[in-house]
């Protein structure tokens, strides 16, 4: 009979701190400094399709935002995109960080600016992230997590607006109904390439459905990554598809 996995030990909070100003203030003197400042506290713009569905023009900062994972690898790199286009330091707390910083940086997610978190135990990663999003020298942050109550992502909501930090929840695809305390709620899958060659992979496609907006109303797009900018069907004719409210 194999004896059960040990707890994993808890977070070294001090030291976690410490090693995180150490990293900022090194990034901050290789120039994230200005890209702080530059940034202001407007909308993150994502492409004109979908800032125009928004009633900020834009994923506002100072708040958190859902991404439910129909396709995990969609998922991530729609979330690299916010996160890259927040500006300045970028961390990514998860239970065993996963992320691939080559693989985000197509999406203009430099690894220069991205710090990966490890945090076991979910008491640990809820803190990690509750304290980054209320440091404004941070630009943006996400949590790799399952189902949060809503107490938790209300203290996250108002960290957010505390430190002005763009906040994202990535989450699996479940039970997309539940009540949020996020402004917004998107499930992102993935799309067939639009490749005309069999030999070409063709530009990165998703399915972005947005399930909630707060002062907004539910759409979905088909969009691609092409080059550097996200570029969905509508601008290419093709109306977006309506969503109705959950």
């Amino acid at each position: 009979m194999t004896e059960p996995d040990p707890a994993p030990p808890p977070l070294d909070r001090p030291a976690l701190i410490a090693a995180l100003r150490a990293r900022i203030a090194r990034m901050e003197r290789a120039g994230a400094a200005g890209a702080l400042t530059a940034r202001g506290e407007d909308a993150i713009p994502l492409c004109p399709a979908i800032d125009a569905a928004l009633p900020w023009g834009g994923l506002p900062r100072a708040a958190l935002h859902e991404i439910l994972a129909a396709e995990p690898g969609a998922a991530a790199g729609f979330a690299a995109l916010a996160l890259a286009r927040a500006g300045g330091t970028v961390l990514w707390i998860a239970p065993e960080p996963d992320a691939w910083p080559p693989g985000l940086a197509r999406f203009g997610l430099s690894p220069a600016a991205l710090v990966l978190v490890r945090a076991t135990r979910p008491q640990d990663a809820l803190w990690a992230m509750e304290e980054t999003l209320r440091c404004p020298a941070v630009g943006a942050a996400l949590l790799v997590t399952g189902a949060l109550d809503l107490t938790a992502a209300r203290r996250l909501q108002l960290a957010a607006e505390a430190g002005g930090v763009l906040g994202l929840l990535l989450r699996p695809d479940e039970d997309n109904a539940a009540p949020t305390a996020a402004l917004t709620r998107w499930r992102i899958g993935a799309a067939p390439s639009d490749s005309r060659s069999p030999h070409a992979l063709g530009d990165p496609a998703w399915s972005l459905d947005l399930l909630r907006c707060r002062g907004g109303r539910p759409a979905g797009w088909r969009a691609a990554w092409h080059g550097d900018r996200l570029v969905t069907e509508d601008e290419a004719g093709t109306a977006a598809v309506p969503r109705k409210r959950a």
